[in-house]
This record gives C-alpha cells, sequence and structure tokens, in this order.
C-alpha cells in the first residue's frame, strides 16, 4: 500500500509538473522551460523534478504528449458528440476556438508557441512536435475524407488542402486575438471556417447559416 500511494502521489505530481509547463511553454516557448520558474509555479523542489526527468530535453518531450493529450480531451473528444461529416469539423473547429476563448493557457496555444520556436531547430523536439502535428492535421484531413464519403461534402473537394484551410483559420485567430481585436478574431475565424463548409458542402443546412 505504502509503495502504491508513492506511485500515485509520484503521479499526481509529474502531472502538475507537466500542466504547468505547457502553461508556462505557451507564453515562453519550450526553451524558457526552467527548473527555477518551474519549482516556484508547483511547489516542487529543484532534487525532485529529476525523479521524473533526466534533463530539459525530456521535459520537453514530454510537455509535448502532455499538451497533445490536453487537446484530445479539451478539443477533439467534445466534437465527437456531432455526427460525423461536416457537422463534425465544424464541431472541432468551434471546439478549439473555445480552447482559446476560455484561456485554458496563459499563451493562447501551446502548439503555436512551439512551432515558431522549433521550426527551424532540428532535433528530437522538432520531430516529436512534427509528429504531434501531423497527428492533428491528419485526423482533420480523416474527417474531411469522412464527409466526402458520407456525400455531405462534394467529390471534387481536396482533404488535405481542406484540412490546412480550417488549421489555419484555428492558427490565425490566436494572433489576431492577442494583437489586433480578440472578439473579432474569433468571430472571423468561426464565420471563415462556417462559410468555407457551407459553400464546399452538398447540404449546407446541416450547418448553421452564421
Amino acid at each position: 500500500m505504502t509503495t502504491d500511494g508513492r506511485k500515485v502521489r509520484g503521479q499526481r505530481s509529474r502531472e502538475a509538473i507537466l500542466d504547468q509547463a505547457v502553461s508556462l511553454a505557451s507564453v515562453d516557448g519550450l526553451e524558457g522551460l526552467t527548473l527555477g520558474r518551474l519549482a516556484a509555479a508547483t511547489g516542487v523542489s529543484k532534487s525532485g523534478f529529476f525523479a521524473h526527468w533526466t534533463d530539459k530535453q525530456h521535459l520537453q518531450l514530454d510537455a509535448i504528449d502532455w499538451a497533445s493529450r490536453q487537446w484530445r480531451e479539451r478539443v477533439v473528444v467534445p466534437a465527437r458528440a456531432a455526427a460525423p461529416g461536416v457537422r463534425r469539423l465544424f464541431a472541432l473547429h468551434e471546439a478549439r476556438l473555445r480552447f482559446y476563448t476560455d484561456r485554458v493557457l496563459p499563451g493562447g496555444c501551446f502548439f503555436f508557441a512551439a512551432q515558431v520556436e522549433f521550426d527551424d531547430r532540428p532535433g528530437p523536439v522538432k520531430e516529436h512536435l512534427s509528429q504531434a502535428v501531423t497527428f492533428w492535421l491528419d485526423y482533420l484531413r480523416a474527417q474531411v475524407e469522412r464527409a466526402v464519403r458520407l456525400g455531405e461534402l462534394d467529390h471534387s473537394v481536396d482533404p488535405a488542402q481542406l484540412a490546412f484551410e480550417i488549421d489555419a483559420l484555428g492558427e490565425a485567430a490566436v494572433t489576431c486575438s492577442r494583437l489586433v481585436n480578440q472578439e473579432l478574431a474569433f468571430v472571423h475565424s468561426r464565420r471563415a471556417v462556417l462559410q468555407r463548409l457551407r459553400a464546399l458542402s452538398t447540404n449546407p443546412n446541416l450547418l448553421p447559416e452564421d
């Protein structure tokens, strides 16, 4: 029982640290993760970190995995309540915007910050980050392909192209909301995806008008 209790406490400590790591990295980037800042934010001693991570890169890789898990729980899973096809595609975009407007992370988006930081820096962190981003784009593309198979999107639709456009409009909302106009950025992003899907849909009535 004692050993199990220690494992549970250790797991909780690890998860609390990763929560803070993803939160801090959304503002200061993965390179901004320091033991001092994380120790202050979580109340865990610096020596306690070495029970979970041998070095900074190991922590960065685990932070990417934790951010991916957070994304699945807050964006992908809620959207599954919508019917497959164009409705689920739009639900994914709305869940993403809700993730931002709910201020889950102080920097808005962990992945946007990390991509800007590591896109020109080869190595394990970039590779791991690329895998996570590719998984999301592949998931979006798979939903477009399903909508085509269901007959809800025109067969001329290029799934990879449409997935790219939807993702790009989500990313645009992050920067515009913080630099230009927060409210309008999300309104415009939502409307742009909705209008694109309605224009390509064989039955626009499946989607809201605005």
